[in-house]
């Protein structure tokens, strides 16, 4: 399979596209999939636009609402994780990934899919470490300080990601870099291109501890990332003998290092690339459910000195259930449907930004339908009262949850309450 890497894509989707299409051109060689490292900038319309963390002055459409709108088709099956500059609105109601659009897909806070026979996996966000530790509590409308918090990284997606180490995926992404890995290529010329890096390096402060913890303890073969807007390859060596190798690129521009194509895995004959969801990730999503938060407040993942289960590495019995629960089929259906009016030009404008508020919570239909399924919880839900998600469900306000098509997720996920948020 041919893969093509882009660093930030900061919505820059036509011309990523025309550019692998030159590619393409220029090599003979078709590209099957096209992975994107963060600020993908999932925009439909202006509303979506006031969620974005940007001053105004820098604020765009740019092009994603053409493919959202269907305007204009992806070419390429393109997945992409969450960086700082993205339409928090949109992802957060994704949390465990989704399409987006058409032929687009967005991997969750983390996820990992299996693409044409490739495992790729994927953490979502920056790290900073006043939220580390804390709940998925925000919800919109934000504030400006939950307008930040909403992409930043938390423990529990670090913690489902390290429980991957037996059998790693062959491709992992992450928007800010693992903290150290500038020690591990030509430093030196990174310098000599950044200068204000060198006080963050020599101080080993460039990049994210936890998404190294990841690294160290998951080695997959390739690690890709962006964020710094630069290209940089470095060959990690862990304890054991393995490598993995990392290649962070720029963001999309003119003239930039912002895409590298990469050959992995079988020939993709013909057809389109099978997208299927990962049985392992499966199983770690449903084992740890009872570790999600959706408050604010300090939460500890389980560790040796705790009392209670903290190796959530998949077993074959938790392997089986999830078989059970998607009757042995893991194909993600690819039925995207749009759930807002998207942007039009011919009626819109950015000065109308300044006119809108932002868009309240809004539930995916396909992430209540794999909740069910895999029977974990909906953080959506979780930060929504019981009105709201009757309302959305268009549930009449007489009926209990016994009497509800989805009469697990209401009962399993109202458990919040204001004490707890």
């Amino acid at each position: 399979m041919h893969i093509a890497i882009d660093g930030c894509a900061h919505g820059a989707l036509e011309e990523t596209y025309a550019a692998i299409a030159e590619c393409q051109a220029q090599t003979g060689q078709k590209i099957d999939l096209l992975l994107c490292c963060g600020d993908f900038q999932s925009v439909r319309n202006l509303r979506d636009l006031l969620c974005m963390a940007r001053p105004d002055k820098y604020k765009d459409m740019c092009s994603f609402y053409k493919y959202y709108s269907g305007e204009k088709v992806a070419p390429i099956l393109t997945l992409f994780i969450g960086g700082n500059h993205e339409a928090s609105n949109v992802l957060q109601e994704l949390p465990y990934g989704g399409w987006v659009a058409p032929n687009i897909y967005y991997l969750g806070y983390a996820g990992v899919l299996n693409v044409g026979g490739v495992r790729i996996g994927g953490l979502s966000g920056i790290f900073k470490p006043d939220n580390y530790l804390r709940g998925h509590f925000e919800r919109p409308p934000y504030n400006m300080s939950t307008l930040r918090s909403a992409y930043h990284i938390r423990n529990l997606e670090v913690f489902r990601m390290k429980q991957l180490a037996p059998d790693p995926p062959q491709i992992v992404m992450s928007h800010d870099w693992p903290e150290g890995v500038d020690k591990f290529g030509n430093l030196e010329g990174l310098l000599d291109l950044k200068p204000h890096f060198r006080d963050q390096s020599d101080e080993h402060r460039l990049g994210s501890p936890p998404t190294r913890e990841v690294l160290d303890i998951v080695q997959p073969e390739y690690w890709f990332s962006a964020h710094l807007h630069c290209k940089y390859a470095a060959v990690i060596e862990h304890d054991g003998g393995r490598n993995t190798k990392f290649l962070s690129l720029d963001k999309c521009s003119s003239g930039s290092p912002f895409l590298q194509i990469l050959t992995v895995g079988a020939e993709i004959e013909s057809g389109e690339v099978s997208l299927e969801y990962d049985p392992a990730w499966l199983a770690i999503l449903k084992s740890t459910n009872h570790l999600l938060s959706v408050n604010r407040r300090t939460h500890y993942m389980p560790g040796p000195d705790s009392d209670e289960r903290y190796d959530f590495q998949p077993t074959s019995q938790e392997i089986q259930e999830v078989e059970r629960l998607f009757e042995g089929d893991f194909r993600v259906p690819r039925n995207f449907q749009k759930s807002v009016p998207a942007f039009d030009p011919k009626r819109e404008s950015i000065q109308d930004l300044y006119h809108l508020k932002q868009s309240q919570f809004e539930l995916n239909l396909d992430t209540v339908a794999f909740t069910e399924k895999l029977q974990i919880a909906n953080p959506v839900t979780m930060l929504m009262s019981e009105s709201e998600v009757r309302k959305q469900l268009e549930v009449p306000k007489e009926y209990t949850p016994l009497q509800l098509v989805s009469t697990r997720l209401l009962s399993r996920t109202m458990v919040p309450t204001t004490d707890d948020v």
